[in-house]
């Protein structure tokens, strides 16, 4: 943990994305809804450079049965629509992380996101939701990638916990470098140095480190435009988005 007075580089990522009005960042609890299966297949895909979507395989979320084939991929890219933050031991319906894993990923932390909203579904409550996902990393249940690799965050928004703890739609298109158990001091990463260069954040325990590097101004522009239509068409699917 940082000592308190020092921002984090998830901190200072808040000074730089844009994000929706107070009135959507309110707590949101209520029983997941199901994302139209078309809207959710392209804000999954939207994680991925466009010459890259046709060949990725994406899992759309069952209420019933969790995460199923919506398009079969022939390139080893596996992409979704993230609904459950488990590390953050609280369960809530308004998570929308689109996530692109390339091979080494899809094997291993993929795995680890369909196996924590099947065992949401199932009923686990978040508290027991986080201890069984931690337990099964200590117990190398779950693996780390066997190489260098890499998820995509391309999309042009995202809703997801925002360095004050609050959830939020913000933008901020970027890609994760897989880091299991990589510290700053190993990178040479300081709390307070410029986002143009990479960070480091962990989701839940070590074994998901990640290295982050985040698009330019001009790139994140570009890929707004880009995908204007989508995003038109997630404001009118739900208010946070």
């Amino acid at each position: 943990m940082k000592p308190p007075g020092i921002p984090t580089p998830l901190a200072l990522l808040a000074l730089l994305i844009v994000w929706s009005p107070a009135a959507r960042s309110q707590a949101a609890h209520a029983a997941i809804e199901q994302m139209p299966a078309a809207l959710e297949t392209r804000f999954a895909l939207s994680a991925v450079p466009p010459v890259m979507r046709g060949a990725a395989t994406v899992y759309r979320l069952d209420l019933k049965h969790g995460y199923v084939i919506a398009q079969q991929g022939t390139s080893g890219v596996a992409c979704l629509v993230q609904r459950n933050e488990w590390e953050a031991a609280d369960v809530r319906d308004d998570i929308y992380v689109p996530r692109c894993f390339d091979a080494a990923g899809a094997r291993t932390y993929l795995q680890v996101l369909i196996d924590a909203e099947a065992l949401r579904i199932q009923g686990m409550n978040a508290d027991a939701l986080k201890a069984e996902i931690m337990m099964r990393y200590e117990r190398k249940r779950y693996k780390t990638p066997d190489r260098a690799g890499l998820s995509y965050m391309l999309s042009p928004l995202m809703r997801t916990r925002a360095p004050d703890g609050q959830v939020r739609t913000m933008s901020g298109p970027h890609v994760m470098f897989y880091a299991p158990n990589v510290t700053e001091n190993d990178i040479g990463a300081a709390a307070a140095a410029s986002l143009k260069y990479p960070f480091l954040t962990t989701e839940g325990v070590n074994e998901q480190t990640f290295i982050i590097q985040l698009m330019g101004d001009a790139e994140r522009a570009a890929i707004e435009a880009a995908e204007r239509e989508l995003l038109n068409d997630l404001c009118a699917y739900r208010d946070v988005l």
